[in-house]
């Protein structure tokens, strides 16, 4: 038995595949409106079954987890793969081209809301477990799966879960395929992600709207409250001033900083593709920021009239709503505390909000296990794979990394232009195929390095 003969099946059950894909795209499973969660989990329960794992649901504070496993033998090797079943909300749906439920291929895309994030890339994992049993007989590791319903609401009751169930979760590897392949359509393997804190601001004048003619000058306008206090909080170069904003992060190592020296870089190309073909940086300076470096950005910012032609008033409200990318060893908490601390200085009226936080994680590039997996990723793609110290953005990875205390790399399998969480979501078909060669491959060489 060879992968040649695994490339060969899944080529043979393409269309079945593809079906079973489908059935899971067609299930709505949007956390944040709690549309389709109980029934997507009950499908993927059915699904981890059928692949031949033993599948049960996990109760948490939220939407449970579905947890698999197929145990070999206690003392091999454990891969422990994550990935999620909730979806972002398919809004605003008149721009999509087919409706964001219904699975079309076009251009030899699959466009479904959650093609990308995350289901075809978890049913590449379930799909690759069945290939390599069907083909190989059994497998040459013990497997875990957990698959979770909150990732897209920030996965607010991973943390905990894990921290629960540390035993159960005992594992040497995780593997997470989340996200888009690099720009240049290279295969990646990630060794971390930056971590976040999501902040709302709430800043009030009068008790309703007023005519700005009638009441210019006297009633304070909430607008501009948050743009003074936004004036304080970063520089024109860029630089964030609360203080401690910069405090504890670590420095990168010469290898990490070896690894970005080696990345390849193609400014105008990229900048095409992000719609954005002013880009004007060198390569060291576009992956040291990505990687390396925080970000402070605002993400909403909402107040007085915003329709069609003219409407002359001072507003009552102003909301502003900003993400901060968090890089190690940045505490999201600690952040907040000293975000709040600027806000009380410079403008003490308007009300912070924490709507969201996640910590940044890193595994190091020297790790024995992050070797076998780079080959692994080679092999199936027959292609070098781009080694990055870290995702541009963010995922649950410090629960294996700080939690269970385990090293963790993310292989993502979707497309650069997969649009996640944006209209016409999609992943390519031959992306959700060699997925699924790619995971048998990975089983394959962690069985054979056991």
């Amino acid at each position: 038995m060879s992968m040649e003969q695994v490339r060969e099946l899944v080529s043979e059950r393409k269309d079945a595949y593809l079906e079973q894909l489908f059935t899971l795209l067609k299930q709505k499973s949007i956390s944040a409106q709690n549309i389709g969660m109980e029934e997507t989990g009950e499908l993927v329960k059915q699904m981890m079954q059928e692949v031949g794992m033993d599948a049960r649901f996990i109760e948490t504070d939220g939407y449970p987890v579905v947890y698999g496993e197929k145990i070999k033998d206690e003392n091999d090797f454990t891969l422990l793969i994550y990935g999620h079943y909730d979806v972002q909300p398919p809004d605003p749906i008149d721009e999509w081209v087919s409706p964001p439920f219904e699975p079309t291929i076009r251009d030899g895309k699959i466009f479904c809301r959650g093609a990308g994030d995350n289901k075809g890339q978890l049913m590449a994992q379930l799909l690759a477990i069945k290939s390599y049993q069907d083909v190989f007989g059994e497998l040459p590791i013990n497997i875990k799966l957990v698959f979770e319903g909150e990732e897209e609401n920030g996965s607010p009751n991973l943390a905990k879960f894990v921290e629960t169930h540390k035993d159960l979760l005992k594992a040497d590897l995780v593997y997470t395929s989340d996200g888009p392949m690099h720009d240049s359509g290279a295969p990646f393997v990630l060794l971390g992600v930056r971590g976040m804190l999501y902040v709302e601001l709430q800043a009030k004048g009068a008790d309703w709207d007023n005519h700005s003619g009638n009441k210019g000058n006297i009633v304070p306008n909430p607008a501009w409250q948050l743009v003074d206090l936004l004036r304080t909080m970063k520089d024109e170069n860029g630089n964030v001033l609360i203080d401690g904003f910069y405090d504890n992060i670590r420095k990168p190592t010469e290898e990490e900083l070896e690894i970005i020296h080696t990345l390849p870089y193609d400014k105008e190309t990229l900048g095409k593709q992000i719609g954005y073909e002013d880009l004007d940086m060198t390569k060291e300076e576009y992956y040291r920021k990505l990687t390396m470096e925080p970000t402070f950005n605002i993400a909403g910012f909402h107040s007085g009239y915003g329709g069609e032609g003219s409407k002359t008033i001072i507003p009552s409200t102003a909301m502003l709503k900003m993400d901060m990318r968090l890089v190690v060893d940045q505490d999201p908490e600690d952040i907040f505390e000293k975000f709040k601390a600027h806000v009380k200085k410079h403008a003490p009226n308007i009300e912070v909000k924490h709507l969201g936080a996640m910590q940044p994680s890193r595994t190091p590039a020297d790790t024995e296990v992050v070797g076998v997996v780079r080959k692994s990723v080679e092999k199936a793609y027959q292609q070098q794979p781009i080694l990055q110290p870290s995702l541009g953005g963010s995922l649950p990875d410090y629960v294996w990394t700080k939690i269970l205390g385990i090293p963790s790399v993310v292989v993502p399998y979707a497309n650069f232009d997969e649009a996640n969480h944006s209209p016409n979501e999609n992943m390519g078909v031959d992306n959700f195929l060699n997925g699924i060669i790619c995971t048998c491959q990975v089983i394959q060489d962690l069985g054979s390095e056991k």
